[in-house]
């Protein structure tokens, strides 16, 4: 079965863990996700299952918004909820220094992802290197804020609503915030609400070809050349500058790329999209 939809993860499960759920309840094996979720974060998670797992790189899935929770006085290592080991009181904002802290953000924005993150040292996960003790050390990355916005502050809780790029950390945003107002501070609550196009519709199936962040290209040829997967000419295409493509054939779609004036396939024979009802 190929499907492509998006679940609401549950919190306290991993993204990863609960593709066993996901593997039970669609009685199939090959079952993939895109845009891993913290377990204490809930929300958006885009799931594949079949051949449309190929598909996760192509998905048009930017921006992402977010609603989180940064709870005043805290400090944890993991900028969750997940190892906490202080908690201070501390004297309470005006709301009007919130808001001006969370619209200073918006632009383009320089940091340090979280020690307790998934992105690989010496072929090991940071997060596995921070929970042995060992240092993590790791590269400034750079992200969009293209919106932020308060939704409520209670003391000591912010609870607000960003629109970001693909790979932000909102963990690290809550902890700059913090650092901005000039105490500790850690997520307690994280929610991703889409990614791009991709909202929970109650597990629907989505056709991924209206979906791509690819441009379509149109093949002149003989279509049985591209489902037999047989070398491709570029004066048979209708778009011949250097770039990826999708392109449909009567049966299938085809990823293509085409490069000083050589076609390859990136993927052939994927089916066509078709409703599933469960």
């Amino acid at each position: 079965m190929n499907r492509l939809f998006v679940v609401n993860k549950p919190i306290f499960r991993t993204s990863n863990g609960y593709m066993g759920y996901v593997k039970r309840k669609y009685n199939t094996k090959k079952v993939g996700f895109s845009g891993t979720l913290d377990p204490f974060a809930t929300g958006c998670l885009i799931v594949a299952t079949g051949q449309y797992t190929k598909l996760f790189q192509y998905l048009d899935k930017t921006p992402k918004s977010y609603r989180a929770t940064v709870w005043l006085g805290v400090n944890s290592p993991s900028l969750d909820i997940e190892k906490v080991d202080s908690i201070k009181e501390i004297v309470p904002f005006s709301q009007e220094k919130i808001e001006e802290v969370l619209h200073s953000f918006k632009g383009k924005l320089t940091y340090y992802p979280p020690k307790f993150c998934a992105k690989k040292i010496d072929g090991k996960r940071a997060y596995q290197l921070a929970r042995e003790g060992k240092e993590v050390k790791l590269k400034t990355i750079t992200s969009t804020v293209y919106d932020i916005k308060l939704l409520n502050y209670n003391h000591p809780f912010v609870h607000f609503e960003a629109k970001v790029s693909e790979g932000t950390y909102i963990r690290s945003l809550g902890l700059l915030i913090a650092d901005k107002l000039k105490v500790d501070g850690t997520l307690s609550s994280l929610h991703r609400i889409h990614e791009g196009r991709f909202y929970y519709d109650n597990e629907k199936s989505l056709d991924p070809f209206t979906n791509l962040a690819l441009p379509s290209n149109i093949y002149t040829g003989e279509g049985e050349y591209m489902e037999l997967g047989k070398k491709l000419s570029v004066e048979y295409f209708e778009m011949k500058e250097d770039g990826v493509y999708l392109v449909e054939t009567a049966n299938f779609f085809s990823i293509i790329e085409i490069l000083h004036e050589t076609v390859k396939y990136r993927f052939n024979r994927i089916p066509k999209f078709e409703e599933v009802y469960v």
